[in-house]
């Protein structure tokens, strides 16, 4: 019998050889097949049998692909972008929505014409009901007649499930094209965008648009027909009750006219509340991504509590708004369900009034039910959509007003022109944006081509912002800027993708195996493979956290070799490296001898020991070019310049001969054979990918919500919703009998006792059902905001208490997605599933119980529809259940492209790659569609074969009505009819409803996953360091031992030393030394395996991670800054004075820029610093430490991307600042720690030297090598 109801056993489909899809058989399926969705029973029957994946679910039809979407749309929104520029009008409002519309007319008028079809068909039904009622009350007609109109009912109502479902497909894949169209204009316009436009928006909230605000567009696609079919609908029923009633149905559409500007009032006043949500969540999602991103610090400062309550007091002001939405949707609600008792109790009261000989019945009473059935769902829907159309209102400005920012012009860079330089600049002034004060400022330079030219000066110079104006990303005032041939670039910051580590070299381009063999060596890589867990295929981390700050800047120096571009512009790429290392890129790929030997390169550089083998040396000052020329003629003959170098000569590594190859640096062909074809390798780490859950979904996380919801609530919930549904039977019974009596009236007196009564209770039954309503809106939105509260703050609170290595491996888009999907299911969408689930459960209970109490027969029927209902639902829930949590999964890979792209937009222009990502961009959109798709098919598939089985229900009613005969009055069968009508719709909701708690309960799944994680240790423990600890600054390992992981080796070996009181150690070693887990060590970021650390007599592992991460003071080689004011970047717990404050920017050599800024102190900086230059955001960082009095300092390569001269001035100031405290330095510039009184040195994990620096120079050992290779006389004497 199921197979009748799946079409049979469905036709085999063959698998896409190439991509191992399935092709999509709906093109070939017969008609019957694609009208009741046979030919997707397969995938049904699968998703029954076993847990679908990807792999199973049917392709997209061509047309509704992301690649066919995007170039559709684009074509149009050109034209209209094109047509206004022509038009010269100002703002381009109304644009986006032509667009759209022009791109997508065609299936929208199709669609419209569904929707016309199937609500023409709708009211078939109460005329065929008048017409079964007329011949129950005769009886004196042909008993044929009533199977006539039993079979006509059956056909009706199959007919317009079919058209309603059609309609329901077309509809759903039109709203998505919207959707999909502008999240394609969002990603592209954000590769375009102006940097004077992206600093308005910050990350996070262009993932709100990306998210929510194109969802918005969608939500309103789904229900823009009821913009138009709402009033058809209420016209036509309006018409009908004329026939019955006549002129009285006037006083129902009074009440109609009365109800309506009220919900578009309450719809302005939801309009204004949205907003204001947006506004919150935009903050809250904005503050989330840079904790997210800048957890590392949050940790080492262990300000995860200061950051939590900022989040948790935006979301309060979530919930405020949310709370003032539910209350104003309580008389929506109200609306929903009293309606149609308002209007009938105005029409039969005005009826009666109208005329004594009016009596109402069986056939006028449930005719006119039956219009105020249909009437219920258009007056509900029409404020709704006018809500909805409100909200779109919003999110349409806030997308227009992105779409209207300006984007980069390709014009400022000249390309063709005479002349053999590769770059030049006459004239040229720029700034970041339009309104603020120049950064470059008449620039007059050339560079030949081929030539190697070092741009150097101080911090803030405008050495960045040179390679920015090549790259046409500043904005040009005046002058012209000329470039030939293809750019490379190398970011100060190196941009990383997510991808395994070969690719983030090849970057698009095809693998050449023996240019690239030469470029991994060139760059120094080839060791790091061998530390790999699978070599060049072991997969990164987001923003390379599982790569060093120095590998991550090599493979983006390798990543711009294997381009083999003609312009290479080289930001600082040698600050983040060994000293060695540096020397050795410097002579493999930079200088001369280089790879790179005939390109024309542009290095920043702070190293001032390269200058004598650069062509050009540029010296910037204050934004320009102050001195220019080779650097034997700025030695002789610019002072500024003789005197810079002058005064770095007592630390800076002196030019020597061309360094000796270390052992570590490169590799025997052998050994790149080896590396490269992954012999040996263990199994490869990777990425934490979102997890899909498969199975039921655990009774324990709606047991989770509701318990957060508060089981008080949830009581009042179900007391409110079991006393509107039995109010509202109570009202159709009172009708039935009201009618049954009114035949046996014989005067007017008695009709009008009778009526009076009758209409008395109906009405009191009215206002009961009324009370209810609103108490049940009132005790949900309670619960609801609870929920919302607990959930969210739980989830945060989990997250913050999860350890680093945590977000090293899980991309920040499977964290976003919670907090911006998953949060607005539990805030709006999973509550109003349960009720509703609840509301038709007790529909259909109470529909069956009249329909028996009317025709007792009908239990016969009803045991064996339930069954294949049951049935139905049992085969069908498995396999949607699976494909939404497929959905839901595919939603990240999107919003994690997105941000990924977001952070590297500068590096994807430089190479030209915009329409590689944008192809990128569309093959994760591509994958949501397809189980978008799949979830819309499976849903018509579910509604099809339950409309059937309701569509059954109502023939058998009517069926049993007819043979009934005398037995069964004219009102019972008008009830049973009636009743049994709205079934059909109700059964598909309630199961619908019940696979979208089970899949939208994932939310609750997903959010609550973190709970059960492993945590890092207690933040704080009973026990507590006292008051003044640590006091002396006296630190102890023994016999220490770590890892990052249980299945990984151990990073530190055995590692035993101590230092004493005020001791200053310089840590060093090679790449993958273990010096960065040595301080991970000491500030508990990474456990121990065994031994102990000791510091002033207490074992860290016995105190909380605040207790201790508070005492201590650490500069991180990343500076990582927050968006808000500097003095919120400086003091974010706000415990020092402004004149603390200014004194540490002062130690800091900052005093005199931050003064030098419009709002000083209260400056606002953008996400992540990126108004000011990287040098500068390291002395931020710097005096952020300052500020915190700590015995225990550790500087983790805190200077390099500072100039040499200023850092001379920071390690002055450090001495000075610190001359009291332990300090542990990690330094690539030998220079910076041949001043500290013992060096520490790591190997491998291992101590093989520790002593003082004389002391390991004279003995020749390691350390000694290190710095003959760094180029540092070994006779140097290292206190100086």
């Amino acid at each position: 019998m199921l197979k009748a109801f799946t079409g049979g056993r469905a036709t085999a489909y063959e698998r896409l050889s190439a991509s191992g899809k399935k092709d999509n058989p709906e093109k070939n399926a017969s008609f019957f097949s694609r009208i009741t969705y046979a030919w997707y029973s397969s995938v049904i029957s699968l998703g029954y049998k076993k847990p679908l994946e990807r792999e199973d679910l049917f392709e997209l039809n061509e047309g509704d692909s992301a690649y066919r979407i995007y170039p559709a749309f684009e074509t149009n929104w050109r034209k209209e972008v094109s047509e206004h520029e022509k038009r010269g009008s100002g703002h381009r409002r109304g644009l986006l929505f032509r667009a759209l519309w022009n791109t997508y007319k065609a299936s929208v008028i199709q669609v419209a014409l569904m929707k016309l079809a199937a609500d023409i068909l709708a009211f078939a039904s109460p005329q065929i009901l008048k017409q079964m009622i007329f011949f129950c009350e005769s009886r004196s007609e042909q008993p044929w007649n009533g199977y006539i109109f039993a079979v006509a009912l059956l056909v009706v109502t199959i007919l317009q499930t079919l058209v309603l479902q059609l309609y329901q497909q077309f509809n759903m894949l039109t709203a998505v094209k919207f959707k999909t169209s502008i999240t394609g204009l969002i990603y592209k316009k954000s590769l375009n965008l102006a940097n004077t436009s992206r600093r308005k928006f910050t990350a996070g909230e262009l993932v709100n648009l990306m998210s929510s605000d194109a969802q918005q567009f969608m939500d309103l696609m789904v229900n823009i027909n009821l913009l138009w079919s709402a009033p058809f609908q209420i016209l036509m029923a309006i018409v009908f009750l004329w026939q019955e009633l006549g002129a009285a149905i006037l006083a129902g559409v009074a009440v109609l006219v009365l109800i309506i500007p009220l919900n578009a009032y309450i719809a302005s006043k939801v309009k204004q509340l949205k907003k204001s949500h947006l506004k919150s969540k935009d903050q809250r999602i904005k503050l989330l991504n840079e904790v997210l991103h800048g957890i590392k610090i949050l940790k080492l400062y262990a300000w995860e509590p200061s950051y939590q309550k900022k989040v948790v007091d935006i979301r309060e002001g979530e919930m405020d708004v949310l709370k003032s939405t539910g209350y104003l949707t309580t008389f929506s609600m109200l609306t929903l369900t009293c309606i149609p008792f308002l209007v009938s109790i105005a029409t039969f009261g005005v009826y009666f009034l109208l005329d004594d000989a009016n009596i109402l019945t069986a056939s006028k009473v449930f005719t006119t039910i039956s219009l105020f059935n249909i009437l219920r769902l258009p007056l509900f829907d029409l404020p709704t959509v006018i809500s909805l159309v409100m909200q779109t209102k919003v999110s349409l400005g806030r997308l227009e007003n992105f779409f209207c920012g300006e984007e980069l012009n390709p014009r400022d860079i000249e390309t063709n022109y005479n002349g053999n330089h590769a770059v030049g600049f006459t004239g040229a002034s720029l700034q970041w944006e339009k309104t603020g004060p120049y950064i470059l400022k008449d620039l007059n330079v050339k560079v030949p081509e081929g030539a190697l030219v070092a741009v150097v000066g101080q911090v803030g110079s405008g050495k960045s912002s040179l390679l920015s104006a090549i790259l046409g990303e500043m904005n040009k005032l005046e002058g012209t800027i000329q470039r030939r041939g293809s750019v490379a670039y190398v970011s100060q910051q190196a941009w990383i993708q997510n991808a395994v580590f070969q690719e983030n070299i090849l970057f698009g381009l095809s693998y050449d195996r023996q240019y690239y063999g030469q470029v991994l060596d060139a760059c120094a890589l080839l060791p790091d493979l061998e530390l790999l867990p699978n070599g060049d295929q072991t997969e990164i981390g987001e923003r390379g956290v599982n790569l060093s700050g120095g590998q991550k800047q090599r493979v983006s120096l390798a990543r711009a070799v294997y381009n083999n571009a003609d312009i290479y512009l080289l930001d600082d790429p040698l600050s983040a490296v060994d000293v060695h290392v540096g020397r050795h890129l410097f002579d493999k790929v930079i200088g001369r001898n280089g790879l790179l030997k005939n390109k024309t390169r542009i290095l920043v550089t702070h190293s001032l020991t390269v200058l004598p083998q650069a062509d050009l040396v540029v010296l910037m000052e204050d934004g320009k070019i102050v001195q220019f020329g080779t650097y034997g003629d700025l030695v002789s003959k610019r002072q500024n310049f003789a005197d810079m170098m002058r005064s770095l000569d007592s630390h800076e590594e002196k030019e020597e001969s061309p360094v000796k190859e270390a052992r570590n640096v490169t590799a025997s062909k052998g050994q790149q054979g080896d590396i490269l074809t992954e012999k040996h390798r263990p199994k490869q780490t990777r990425m934490n990918k979102e997890k899909v859950a498969t199975g039921n979904m655990k009774m324990s996380v709606v047991m989770k919500y509701l318990r957060s919801f508060g089981w008080l609530w949830v009581f009042f919930t179900v007391v409110a919703y079991i006393g509107q549904n039995a109010t509202a039977i109570g009202q159709n019974v009172w009708l039935s009998q009201w009618t049954t009596e009114a035949k046996s009236v014989k005067d007017a007196a008695e009709w009008t006792d009778l009526r009076s009564n009758r209409l008395g209770i109906y009405g009191a039954l009215g206002f009961v059902q009324g009370l209810f309503v609103c108490y049940g809106a009132y005790v949900i939105t309670r619960g609801t905001i609870y929920a919302s509260r607990s959930l969210h703050n739980q989830m945060l609170d989990d997250i913050l208490h999860l350890p680093l290595q945590f977000f090293e491996m899980t991309p920040m888009g499977q964290v976003l997605n919670r907090f911006t999907k998953d949060v607005y299911v539990i805030d709006e969408r999973f509550h109003y599933y349960l009720r509703t689930w609840l509301n038709c459960m007790l529909d259909v209970l109470g529909t069956i119980l009249v329909i028996i109490y009317a025709t007792p027969l009908f239990t016969l029927v009803i045991i064996p529809l339930a069954f294949f209902y049951l049935l139905i639902q049992r085969y069908y829930i498995a396999s949607s259940r699976q494909i939404r949590r497929l959905d839901g999964a595919s939603r990240s890979p999107v919003i994690s492209q997105f941000g990924e792209t977001l952070l590297g937009v500068s590096t994807i222009r430089a190479y030209g790659h915009q329409e590689r990502f944008m192809n990128q961009n569309k093959d994760v959109v591509n994958e949501n569609l397809v189980c978008y798709y799949n979830n819309v098919l499976s849903n018509r598939w579910l509604a099809v074969r339950l409309e059937f089985l309701g569509n059954l229900m109502v023939f058998f009613a009517t069926l049993f009505a007819v043979l009934a005969g005398d037995t069964m009055s004219s009102s019972t069968v008008g009830l049973s009819i009636t009743y049994a009508l709205n079934i059909t719709q109700t059964l598909n909701f309630w199961v619908r409803k019940a696979c979208e708690i089970e899949t939208n309960g994932i939310a609750v799944e997903r959010i609550c996953e973190y709970e059960e994680m492993e945590k890092e240790a207690p933040w704080v423990l009973p026990k507590r360091p006292p008051l003044g600890w640590p006091d002396k600054g006296v630190i102890e390992f023994t016999n220490y031992q770590a890892r990052y992981r249980k299945d990984l080796d151990l990073a530190l070996r055995d590692v035993t030393f101590q230092l004493f009181s005020t001791e200053k150690l310089g840590i060093v070693g090679r790449t993958g030394a273990g010096k960065s887990t040595l301080t991970n060590c000491l500030l508990r970021v990474v456990e121990g395996a065994g031994g102990h650390i000791v510091i002033d007599g207490i074992d860290i592992a016995t105190i909380g991670l605040h207790d201790l991460r508070s005492k201590l003071n650490i500069i991180p080689q990343d500076p990582v800054l927050f968006s808000g004011s500097l003095r919120m970047n400086l003091d974010p717990l706000e415990k020092h004075s402004d004149s603390a404050l200014w004194d540490a920017l002062e130690m800091c050599h900052m005093k005199n820029f931050v003064q030098s800024l419009p709002k000083k102190l209260y400056h606002d900086l953008s996400e992540g610093g990126e108004n000011l230059s990287v040098g500068q955001r390291q002395l931020i960082c710097l005096a952020r430490a300052l500020l915190r009095k700590s015995k225990i300092l550790v500087l983790d390569e805190a200077t390099a991307s500072i100039d040499m001269e200023t850092d001379n001035l920071v390690q002055t100031t450090i001495r000075k600042a610190f001359y009291d405290c332990t300090v542990l330095t990690i330094a690539h510039r030998l220079h910076t720690v041949l001043d500290s009184e013992r060096v520490l040195v790591l190997d491998s994990g291992k101590i093989v030297e520790f002593g003082e620096p004389k002391n390991l120079i004279r003995n020749r050992g390691v350390f000694s090598k290190m710095v003959s290779e760094a180029g540092i006389p070994l006779s140097a004497d290292p206190a100086k």
